[in-house]
């Protein structure tokens, strides 16, 4: 490949949202599609990575359909429940598994917006830091999945997201209603 880190570090953050830039970029450099960038130690991240701890389906499907491989993560934040089934058939040590930046797998699910997904990987002995998934759960306006991260333990409602807002303060200024209002019924405060 012989790409600088500066360079495959552009293509990582086109790929969380710029589907465009990504086709071109990868016009140009198809040798880009399995790049990952280190952003610290051991924390790599490639396009499919990208699109899929952002919920960013329309690129994910795309990086899918070059060829690249399928991750637990992505096929968990696609709803591609029997491919996650697979994955934990293979190696049951995937139920816990952890994306791009150390993102937890029922972050992942919780995009998606499966409770029976997450029942699935909660049977086979999955299911860290729900708290934390409560955040995949409001970026993608997920009521249903909200409320069954909360019956499942995410109850800790000053827990942050990257920006340092709490799943309350995140679903008001997304507008979700109806989260804000079960996040507030169960106890969140502004």
């Amino acid at each position: 490949m012989g790409f600088s880190q500066e360079f495959i570090r552009e293509f990582v953050i086109a790929a969380h949202f710029n589907m465009e830039k990504v086709k071109a970029m990868l016009a140009e450099h198809p040798d880009l599609l399995t790049a990952a960038f280190e952003w610290g130690p051991g924390d790599y991240e490639d396009g499919l990575g990208a699109a899929a701890h952002v919920g960013n389906r329309p690129i994910a499907e795309f990086f899918l359909a070059q060829g690249v491989p399928l991750t637990i993560c992505a096929a968990a934040m696609l709803g591609r429940r029997d491919d996650v089934a697979a994955f934990i058939d293979a190696d049951a040590a995937q139920a816990n598994a952890r994306g791009a930046h150390g993102i937890p797998l029922m972050f992942h699910v919780a995009m998606s917006g499966d409770t029976e997904m997450a029942d699935m990987i909660m049977a086979r002995g999955g299911g860290e830091d729900i708290p934390f998934a409560l955040h995949g759960a409001i970026m993608h306006g997920r009521v249903e999945m909200t409320r069954w991260l909360i019956d499942h333990g995410a109850t800790d409602f000053t827990i942050k997201n990257y920006e340092g807002k709490t799943p309350l303060v995140k679903a008001d200024e997304l507008g979700h209603s109806a989260i804000a209002a079960l996040l507030r019924e169960r106890g969140a405060q502004a």
